[in-house]
């Protein structure tokens, strides 16, 4: 691997700063590790090698900016955010020619702060799964292990972030796809409070819940991403009217955890949980103790209901929001359709793959007459309970620290014919996204058994992402680094 892809954002961005390397040489060693992984890793759907290449020159010929934080730094986004003249596909036929004539706010912050982008990362299809098997176009390989998952949605953004084909990435987390994941395959992933980063130029998924983050490989590179993306955006009426801090201004000088309380919730600590999670987990809270921070059990009751709650919530919202994909504005049209109701049920039968079909009927079912209350309401009302429950343990402590998941990267085929399995996955990440509040997963080491990488979860209360980048940053500085992905 070249020496360049080796390098986090923020030592890249400093010797691109520095003059050292030239913004061309970094794209180009991107693009050459790309050439040279995605036949087994199959993490990237659409790439703009040329574009990135001209940019670059133009960057270089101008000089570095220091006005610009991520100025040459070459990055992914999920194709479920839109950039213009770029497919945005969201790994679904339906979608397959459609491209944007605008950017999402988040793309449009990256590039006012000279990022350089490469292309577009796979995903689920429309961020309906957690293993990145439900892509119309690739399955994605983790880069530990090809015959593994990558986690989801957003595993094509975090096996191209661990296995160097860019710097960051963006994606998505709408139940977990961005800290699922990051667990996965060994990078940073978080996923920020609902409203601090606009949703203007993201195909939704769960209005309520989907939120955008970046996947880096350390807690500092996050800071910097989250600092660029972050902010208030007319064009979002879901986005918070709040100044966005400089979250690598509020991690400087951070060496030691004393004043901090970690909370452990009883929940997330018990039966289901793999030895070698756990076990990787409770060395990182041995790590932070040393550190000086006081650990106290705290709970979260409501948290065996929230795989009911997320995915009752969820579906309806993705029945409402897919609605718009009918086969007549753009998107696949069935050719052979002859009246309008043969229109819209072949186009979006054959536009949409199984588990996106699955959530519209469930979500269409759970919204009908007669079943909304029984279902819909009552998902509501618990959910509340669920974002309580957090506020009630925030008040005993600064942050939560728990697993991602409860196990390591699992095989591709695995869970695909049991969706009920997959869904039950989710259950540590999926109650921050009701509650709306801010997460973080972080690497803490390879399992002893699996030898995959074992990610912890980090969250935190409203609006405070600085406290866990802050707690990550110095639990990654404590604890061993991971090696290069051995898969590739």
């Amino acid at each position: 691997m070249s020496e360049i892809v080796r390098l986090s954002l923020t030592e890249v961005r400093d010797t691109l700063a520095a003059t050292e390397i030239k913004a061309e040489e970094a794209v180009a060693a991107c693009l050459a590790r790309i050439e040279a992984t995605e036949p087994k890793l199959r993490a990237i759907l659409h790439l703009g090698a040329e574009s990135a290449l001209e940019k670059a020159r133009a960057m270089d010929a101008a000089g570095p900016d220091p006005a610009k934080r991520l100025w040459g730094v070459p990055v992914l986004i999920k194709d479920a955010i839109c950039v213009a003249d770029a497919p945005t596909t969201c790994a679904s036929k339906i979608l397959e020619n459609f491209v944007p004539f605008y950017d999402a706010t988040c793309v449009e912050k990256l590039k006012a702060a000279g990022a350089i982008l490469l292309g577009k990362a796979n995903m689920d299809e429309f961020a309906m799964g957690s293993s990145t098997e439900n892509s119309a176009y690739a399955v994605t390989a983790n880069p530990w292990d090809t015959s593994r998952v990558p986690g989801g949605s957003s595993g094509g953004s975090a096996a191209a972030v661990s296995a160097g084909q860019c710097f960051a990435a963006l994606g998505t987390d709408t139940g977990g796809s961005i800290r699922q994941p990051a667990a996965f395959c060994g990078t940073v992933g978080i996923k920020p409070t609902y409203g601090r980063v606009s949703r203007y130029g993201l195909v939704a998924y769960g209005s309520s819940l989907d939120q955008i983050g970046p996947l880096t490989r350390t807690a500092d590179d996050a800071a910097a991403m989250l600092t660029v993306i972050s902010g208030h955006d007319p064009r979002d009426s879901t986005s918070a009217p709040r100044p966005a801090p400089d979250f690598e201004a509020l991690l400087a000088g951070a060496g030691d955890l004393r004043g901090l309380t970690i909370g452990l919730p009883d929940e997330y600590w018990g039966e289901g949980v793999d030895d070698e999670v756990r076990a990787g987990c409770q060395e990182a809270v041995d790590a932070a103790k040393a550190l000086g921070a006081t650990v106290v059990p705290v709970s979260l009751p409501h948290t065996p209901y929230a795989v009911a709650t997320y995915y009752i919530v969820a579906m309806a919202e993705a029945s409402s929001n897919l609605a718009r994909f009918d086969g007549v504005r753009y998107g696949y049209r069935a050719p052979e359709a002859v009246t309008l109701e043969e229109l819209y049920e072949l186009s979006r039968s054959k536009g949409f793959g199984p588990e996106v079909r699955r959530r519209i009927v469930i979500g269409t079912y759970v919204l009908s007459a007669g079943y909304y209350d029984a279902y819909y309401r009552k998902a509501a009302q618990v959910r509340r309970l669920i974002r309580q429950d957090f506020l009630d343990a925030f008040a005993k402590c600064d942050v939560i620290c728990g697993p991602t998941s409860p196990f390591a990267a699992f095989p591709i085929g695995q869970m695909s014919g049991d969706p009920l399995q997959m869904y039950l996955s989710d259950i540590f990440t999926i109650s921050l996204n009701l509650a709306g509040l801010p997460g973080l997963s972080m690497p803490v080491g390879l399992g002893k058994d699996s030898g995959l990488p074992i990610g912890m979860q980090l969250f935190g209360p409203a609006f405070d992402e600085a406290a866990i980048l802050r707690t990550a940053k110095v639990l990654g500085n404590a604890l061993p680094q991971l090696p290069q992905p051995s898969g590739i």
